[in-house]
């Protein structure tokens, strides 16, 4: 069984973190692990407090799996600040794996500011060891320093990062209201991914879910146009299966296709 580690923080709702992730790998019938980053308390209507491991926890979390049972790809999200990331990236850079998907989670969908600083300095030492990164435009703008307002300059800022950290760089398109299409730049080749909106509210945790599907995807040794083609359509029909819980931002039904299976 191909075994996926999820480096995130931990929403009590679970809608997003480390339990989005979770769920994802399950549902895509692989092995799942976590290593977390923060304790959030949260619900469908925001992030109301945030409280980071300890450096030396993080590092005690990290030695226990990569010891003991090691991934095959790793999804990293949240993390809280700056001591974690250089703690992760360091472990990161002696292990070696080889699929690493960083998904530079900035800020909550409610606003509540997540990351240590939403800059690409923040993230550069964990983006070097990364071969996956998949921002979303107000991000990408952020790493990137510049405005992107249409398709060209999503390609533009694609190539700009990807070169920079030497990464592969997925840029999502959801928050552009014509369409939700998406920019894969591996480093070489750039390919386009066709999407439009869903009319639904309840979109709690949609990164952490696409950037765990892809880890999966790559874990089964999915080329990266593929692993992004087909995370991203579990992700529509998790949107679409129209899950409604909460007061707010709802969260997606992870296990849509499970319960069209029987078991």
């Amino acid at each position: 069984m191909k075994t996926v580690l999820t480096i995130a923080g931990s929403d009590c709702s679970g809608g997003a973190g480390i339990q989005a992730d979770l769920k994802t790998i399950a549902a895509h019938k692989l092995y799942g692990m976590s290593a977390i980053t923060a304790l959030t308390a949260q619900n469908t209507t925001g992030v109301f407090d945030v409280l980071a491991v300890p450096e030396n926890f993080m590092r005690e979390q990290l030695n226990c799996i990569f010891s003991d049972i090691r991934p095959d790809a790793i999804k990293i999200g949240m993390i809280p600040n700056k001591e974690l990331l250089l703690c992760i990236a360091e472990v990161l850079k002696e292990q070696q794996v080889e699929h690493v998907v960083v998904d530079p989670v900035m800020a909550s969908t409610s606003g509540r500011k997540l990351s240590g600083e939403e800059s690409g300095e923040f993230f550069r030492e964990l983006f070097l060891q990364a071969s996956f990164i998949t921002p979303n435009l107000p991000e990408a703008e952020r790493l990137s320093g510049k405005m992107i307002r249409n398709r060209e300059e999503m390609e533009q800022a694609a190539k700009h990062l990807a070169e920079k950290y030497q990464a592969a760089v997925l840029l999502k398109g959801g928050h552009f209201e014509e369409g939700a299409d998406d920019y894969l730049y591996d480093g070489k080749k750039g390919y386009w991914f066709l999407g439009e909106h869903i009319a639904s509210s309840n979109t709690h945790g949609t990164g952490c879910t696409l950037s765990s599907a892809i880890a999966c995807y790559l874990a089964e040794g999915m080329r990266m146009d593929d692993a992004v083609r087909n995370a991203k359509h579990y992700l529509t029909g998790a949107i679409a299966a129209g899950l409604d819980l909460g007061k707010g931002n709802g969260p997606l039904d992870h296990m849509y296709a499970i319960k069209k299976q029987k078991i």
